[in-house]
């Protein structure tokens, strides 16, 4: 018999997330921060309404956790009317977030001691991968544990990896997002370039995309930039949570990365404007546009 299992978060990443347990046939309980959301949800593909964490955690077996921050998770976790209240031993609580690995260990302890076992389990993949199942999903915690929870990992992702003890799925994704937030950099780089030396942008990513400088971000979010498509995939407030955490342990750790704190920086100058923390994270091109005092005409 397939656990009982609950989501708290209904956000980008978690409402599909939320649907894919549905449609893999797990019974589900949701929670929300805005109770509309969930509301909506539940009135649209499923499942039922918890009215606090505690509820949904009383109503399940594994519990997922889908929301934007260390205190968030925090929150949801150990606050007032939060899932360890309604925890009880021998459940599992999947964290889903990115956030600090070190929150995560202190979070996972907390709970061991009511007997419940915690994996950290950050995903790769967008928007798009949650809707499809597509997920990368890096896991931390107990070898044990996670392969009981393996199923559930494989009714929302494709790339399924255990990284280790508690901590080390939340290490991995920030290296992910050291990797992505500087390949996408380059990308930025590229097209301003060439698009400013005289090229067809267009055709300058389909003939780089035939060689070594082929990437993700190249083939799926250039095209977008091009089209000034900033819709959001991935909020840059999110990209910018994330590259404080990878900040913060990298000075933790003792490692100097001076391409990751550059973007860092970029995108202070992206979330100066009016709204501009909500567009999405490949907006960055727009301040590469700006450093080189060449916005492409018409453009905002």
């Amino acid at each position: 018999m397939k656990p009982k299992t609950g989501v708290v978060g209904l956000g980008i990443m978690g409402r599909p997330i939320a649907a894919n347990l549905l449609k893999a046939g797990y019974e589900l309980t949701v929670f929300n921060r805005t109770a509309a959301k969930a509301d909506a949800f539940v009135a649209a593909v499923g499942g039922r309404k918890g009215q606090t964490p505690a509820e949904v955690a009383s109503a399940a077996d594994v519990v997922i956790t889908m929301v934007s921050d260390s205190a968030d998770v925090e929150q949801v976790v150990l606050g007032p009317n939060g899932i360890i209240e309604g925890a009880r031993a021998g459940q599992v609580l999947i964290d889903m977030s990115t956030i600090s690995p070190a929150v995560t260990r202190a979070i996972g302890a907390r709970l061991l001691e009511k007997g419940v076992e915690m994996l950290d389990a950050p995903v790769s993949g967008g928007e798009k991968g949650a809707v499809a199942g597509t997920l990368t999903i890096m896991v931390g915690g107990k070898p044990a544990v996670f392969e009981t929870c393996r199923p559930i990992f494989e009714a929302l992702g494709k790339t399924i990896t255990h990284m280790g003890q508690a901590g080390a799925g939340q290490l991995t994704k920030l290296c992910n997002q050291i990797i992505c937030s500087n390949t996408l950099l380059a990308v930025c780089e590229g097209l301003v370039f060439a698009r400013n030396a005289g090229l067809d942008a267009e055709k300058a990513i389909a003939a780089l995309s035939g060689g070594a400088a082929q990437s993700w971000m190249l083939t799926h979010q250039a095209p977008k930039m091009l089209q000034r498509d900033f819709r959001p995939g991935f909020f840059v407030m999110h990209e910018q949570k994330d590259l404080r955490l990878v900040l913060e342990t990298a000075r933790e750790v003792g490692v100097a990365l001076p391409g990751t704190r550059l973007i860092h920086q970029l995108y202070h100058a992206i979330e100066a404007e009016d709204g501009g923390e909500k567009l999405g994270h490949i907006s960055l091109i727009k301040a590469i546009e700006k450093l080189a005092n060449r916005v492409p005409p018409g453009a905002e």
